[in-house]
């Protein structure tokens, strides 16, 4: 199958986004010494990283719809390499914490703009495949480039993890300008106006779905060190393999969502999505002191979670079609909180003596919930057709 090279810069992006977010996790007590902090102080990065997505996808989103996206990407590339080249030679912990801060700015804004343009290039009834090529740059950075990027930081020095993602950025910004087309800015908006889609129910149904639902898997993937060396056995010195059989999953998840999505319909393929992660959930916590099923459920639930990224982001659009930019920017941030609630909530059973196993029991009851809004969410829209004018989505022309 070829590729249009036209979507490989906005993977690229997604490449170096995928490694500053995920490979700073295992570098913590690295950092931790160099810093003199504590290690649980060093996860502030990680906190303060996740609050720049949040509170920077929808600002950035809102004061830049007037412009052609192509430059808006650049832009937030430039920002998004600025800002990790910076961390690799940041002194002391108060500077770092404020500019991994900043670093996160323009994470959720790049995948908010990315998701539209992403839609916008692909033939009718491949939106979703394009969307999932995108993504697919993060999710072989959870395969690739996290590992080696954690090897290089402990063998060498963690610094050269920030300057290897600003490298990345460098490429994402070369490429951005060399092959990503030129679309015209809509000039009909502004900031009030992009947000207006949040008194939209439907909106709200598929944040929730994703806020609650998706964070089901975090449940399991924030715990999973002791879940496979405490409870399936699983040698500490072998953990980088089962997160590399987990990013398999990730990259044939993500690729697969998009394709089912297209022919199923992204409504259906949600449903029947969270359905397979609750199954999934349930069973690691069946099955979790089976090694060989512990490894079977590593790549499954990798590959559930993120094959429900392009499905639910089509479905955003979808509830909000003049505000697209501004939606898939908010879907970020629900992601996010995906990822905090997860955590969260999957540490509660822990801190009552139960075994790791437990943490995925409280992602059943999690994607449960988000099955329930999906189902709900079909039942109110998934057979709708635009026949009004706020229904139908205005796609901006697109150079081939």
């Amino acid at each position: 199958m070829k590729i249009d090279k036209r979507i490989i810069p906005l993977a690229i992006g997604g490449l170096g986004i995928g490694t500053t977010e995920f490979t700073v996790m295992g570098l913590l007590p690295d950092i931790a010494h160099t810093l003199k902090i504590t290690i649980p102080e060093a996860g502030h990065l990680i906190s303060a990283y996740a609050m720049g997505v949040v509170i920077g996808a929808p600002i950035l989103i809102g004061y830049s719809v007037k412009f052609p996206p192509k430059k808006v990407l650049m832009v937030l590339m430039i920002l998004f390499t600025l800002f990790n080249g910076l961390s690799a030679v940041a002194p002391d912990y108060t500077t770092m914490l404020i500019i991994r801060f900043m670093s996160g700015l323009p994470h959720g804004a790049f995948f908010g703009v990315g998701t539209v343009v992403a839609s916008r290039m692909a033939g009718k009834g491949k939106e979703a495949f394009y969307i999932s090529l995108m993504f697919t740059g993060l999710t072989i950075a959870n395969l690739i480039m996290v590992p080696l990027v954690t090897y290089i930081g402990h063998a060498y020095h963690w610094r050269l993890y920030f300057a290897i993602v600003a490298f990345i950025g460098l490429f994402a910004i070369l490429f951005l300008k060399l092959w990503l087309p030129a679309t015209e800015a809509n000039q009909d908006t502004h900031f009030l106006e992009e947000l207006k889609f949040l008194k939209n129910k439907q909106s709200w149904l598929v944040l929730g779905i994703t806020a609650i639902g998706f964070g089901g898997l975090f449940t399991w993937l924030s715990y999973i060190t002791p879940l496979m060396t405490i409870v399936a056995g699983i040698q500490t010195n072998q953990m980088a393999y089962v997160m590399v059989l987990a990013g398999a999953g990730m990259v044939v998840g993500n690729l697969a969502g998009g394709f089912i999505s297209d022919r199923l319909g992204p409504e259906k393929t949600c449903v029947l999505l969270i359905f397979l992660m609750m199954i999934s959930l349930a069973g690691v916590f069946f099955f979790a002191d089976h090694q060989n099923m512990a490894l079977i459920l590593t790549f499954v639930c990798g590959a559930l979670s993120m094959s429900v990224a392009a499905p639910i982001n089509i479905m955003m659009m979808k509830a909000a079609p003049k505000s697209e930019m501004m939606a898939a920017a908010f879907m970020q941030a629900a992601f996010n909180i995906a990822n905090a609630m997860g955590a969260f909530l999957g540490g509660i059973p822990l801190e009552y003596g139960f075994s790791y196993k437990y943490p995925s029991l409280v992602g059943v009851g999690m994607t449960f919930i988000g099955l329930a809004i999906s189902l709900r969410y079909r039942y109110l829209y998934g057979k709708e057709t635009p026949d009004s004018e706020d229904a139908v989505v205005e796609c901006v022309p697109c150079d081939k």
